[in-house]
């Protein structure tokens, strides 16, 4: 069995800063690693860039100005990316982005867990992560690896987009020479080396959304090079031929993201947000929690049965065609339709007004169109299917009519009135007819394009709302890039075709979110951490300064003030005491008393006289014999006490003359005093003839003279 590789990395600190908890998991680009922020007291996600990366300079560059660029963006479905750089470790350059941790799991767990997701799951999950993109669009930001692995699902049930600090600003040249992303994903225009976009981002959706349909991805390959290849060369799929029994409406998703023309698909993130949340309100519950179905080969679930409808009489009981885009009047379902007999060379038909789509022409009837793959036909343009899903309903209700209509009448009727009942029907359905033109086509209920009202003010966006004949409401939201008082965006998006009478929802942006700066004078330095953190802030610039007052590690003053309100991690700069400040002891020590005092004064310390002085041979008389303390520090108005000399001690000296040498040794040892012998005659008799001094005082320690004879 072979021993766990250790990640050098664990354990250690990065930039002073992050200490490295454990290794998360590791990528095509870098290594991500669990990591504390020391500064901040927080968990965070230290993406670590692999070795051949951290060495590209012109990279570096570039991934610095994404970071900043990802970092200006904050959304609720994005993972923030907090903090880039780089450091020397053992000679090697280490290059790291710092992200917001969501501990949780990915979306690609949820499909290695479940599989194929009902609609309305699928649906939800592209929800949040389309909102995070539309952000990010707006902001000028393109991901290019969107996949079910940068899905992050926390534990609490969020759902964000991971990876923003590896995008590239759309501002900048976004020619891809190098492909970047995973290839089960990747645009047609990436894998060929094109200029991406926004649209790129789309098409990734788009198979991420077959994914989470049908639990498996439209294209496989032994190599990735056979998988690009399909991408160029092959359209995507429905996914109702891997799960048939799902909508419609999930094809038609799907083809227009997955579109192989950049054009043909929707513009940005915003556009397809407005579509996914259209279809999530116009399908039934049925379709929505259709459950997971059958892969390729296996039996379909079963059908749902037509809905059956009021319906006219048709002219013919010629079998409908699918392509038509006929409808015989249904009061339940279409009633601002008119229906028209005409003859053509097939026969009598009965066309319709749809005043939804074109309400003031009638509608011809429409050959299929088809895809040329090279295949047998797979999915029609929108309209060739939207026609043949209402010929199918026409269909059903033509059975059901027919079916509850008898042949033959056993009574005869009043003929005229009979004629008088269809003249007053047809004037009513004439004026009906009228009415919905008028409304349709003219009125409250005609279409028109809500215009891009971004960054304008709320003022300007109602005066161009209303004289295009919108109501508009306003909701107010955080946006980091548009001023306050300003529009965000709309809803429905800018570009999009509504009916006058619905209204229009203006985001006002109020500026970015912003936190109150706590009050931290007078605290200690851990508790105004622990403050910051808590207010989303950051610790700034610590400056140390003494103070008589304020002990050691106490806050004496910030930088902004207390409820200033501030962006999530703006730094916050502390002045904090260092205590009172140290001042050296001077040696004052053989100076008389009064210089001695006033050194001490002027020191800013308090000199302190003892009451007892002391004699002392070397020191003179009112000079310091020794001060207490000798040396060191002490804070201003630290005590000083000295010990002043009396001067040398005095000593009688009596007279020795006529004495034994041995005795006035023994006599002067007593009185501690030093002598001197001088012998004459080489002191054959020991006696002292002479000294100096005698019968006097001296200082101690004078040497007596001695002549010994």
């Amino acid at each position: 069995m072979q021993d766990k590789v250790q990640e050098p990395l664990v354990g250690s600190l990065v930039d002073q800063r992050y200490q490295v908890l454990s290794k998360v998991a590791r990528g095509g680009m870098a290594t991500v690693y669990l990591a504390t922020d020391l500064r901040l007291d927080r968990e965070v996600a230290l993406k670590v860039l692999h070795p051949h990366l951290s060495m590209d300079d012109s990279f570096l560059d570039r991934l610095g100005t994404e970071a900043k660029a990802a970092a200006r963006l904050s959304h609720p479905h994005v993972v923030g990316v907090l903090d880039q750089g780089e450091e020397l470790r053992d000679g090697a350059q280490l290059a790291y982005l710092v992200m917001e941790y969501v501990p949780g799991h990915t979306l690609r767990d949820v499909l290695n867990d479940q599989g194929a997701l009902t609609p309305r799951l699928a649906l939800a999950y592209l929800d949040a992560v389309v909102d995070g993109l539309a952000a990010a669009h707006r902001a000028g930001l393109v991901h290019r690896d969107i996949k079910p692995e940068n899905v992050l699902i926390a534990d609490d049930g969020r759902i964000k987009v991971a990876d923003f600090g590896l995008a590239r600003a759309v501002t900048t040249s976004t020619s891809t020479g190098t492909l970047i992303g995973t290839v089960a994903y990747l645009s047609p225009e990436l894998v060929m080396g094109k200029p991406s976009d926004t649209r790129s981002d789309i098409y990734a959706v788009g198979i991420m959304l077959f994914e989470l349909l049908t639990g498996e991805q439209p294209f496989r390959g032994e190599v990735p090079i056979q998988v690009a290849y399909q991408h160029v060369n092959s359209a995507v799929p429905a996914p109702s031929s891997v799960r048939p029994g799902l909508a419609p409406d999930l094809d038609e998703l799907v083809r227009w993201c997955t579109e192989s023309d950049p054009e043909g698909r929707p513009h940005d993130a915003s556009a397809l947000l407005g579509e996914i949340r259209h279809i999530r309100t116009s399908l039934s519950d049925a379709q929505l929690d259709f459950g997971p179905g059958t892969r390729r080969g296996l039996p379909a679930p079963p059908a749902f049965p037509p809905t059956s409808a009021l319906t006219r009489p048709v002219a013919s009981a010629r079998p409908v065609d699918p392509t038509d885009l006929t409808e015989a009047l249904d009061p339940q379902s279409r009633p601002t339709e008119l229906v028209a007999d005409r003859n053509d060379a097939a026969g009598q038909y009965t066309e319709v007004f749809d005043r939804q789509v074109q309400p003031t022409a009638m509608l011809e009837r429409t050959p299929p169109l088809t895809v040329d793959t090279g295949e047998a036909p797979r999915i029609a343009p929108r309209a060739a299917r939207s026609a043949k899903k209402k010929a199918d309903k026409l269909a059903a209700r033509d059975a059901a009519r027919n079916a509850a209509t008898p042949v033959a009448t056993l009574r005869k009727g009043n003929t005229r009135r009979k004629g008088l009942i269809w003249l007053v029907l047809i004037l009513l359905l004439a004026l009906l007819g009228a009415t919905a033109g008028w409304f349709f086509g003219m009125g409250p209920g005609a279409l028109a394009t809500v215009p891009d009202l971004k960054d304008k003010t709320v003022s300007q966006a109602q005066a161009e709302l209303s004289s295009l004949g919108f109501a508009s409401t306003t909701q107010n939201v955080n946006d980091e890039l548009i001023a306050q008082g300003n529009v965000v965006s709309s809803q429905p998006p800018a570009q999009t075709q509504q009916r006058k009478f619905l209204s229009v929802v203006l985001l006002v942006s109020q500026g970015p979110t912003l936190y109150p700066v706590p009050a931290m004078v007078g605290g200690t330095l851990d508790a105004a951490k622990t403050a910051l953190n808590a207010n989303h802030l950051a610790l700034g610039t610590v400056t140390q300064k003494y103070d008589e007052q304020a002990p050691a590690g106490q806050v004496l003053s910030q930088d902004p003030a207390p409820e200033t309100q501030k962006r999530a991690a703006t730094q916050i700069n502390l002045v904090v005491s260092q205590g009172p400040q140290p001042i050296p002891v001077p040696v004052v020590v053989g100076q008389t008393q009064d210089a001695a005092v006033k050194a001490i004064t002027d020191a800013g310390l308090v000199p302190a006289v003892a009451p007892e002085q002391v004699n002392d041979a070397k020191v003179p008389a009112g000079a310091v014999v020794s001060q207490t303390p000798a040396s060191g520090t002490l804070t201003k108005g630290g005590q000083v006490t000295l010990v002043i000399s009396k001067g040398p001690k005095m000593v009688t000296v009596p007279s020795f003359v006529g004495k034994q040498v041995q005795q006035a040794i023994d006599e002067l040892k007593k009185l501690d005093l030093p002598y001197k012998i001088t012998e004459v005659l080489g002191g054959f008799f020991g006696t002292v003839r002479a000294q100096d001094p005698v019968n006097t005082s001296v200082p101690e320690g004078t040497v007596i003279n001695l002549t010994v004879v």
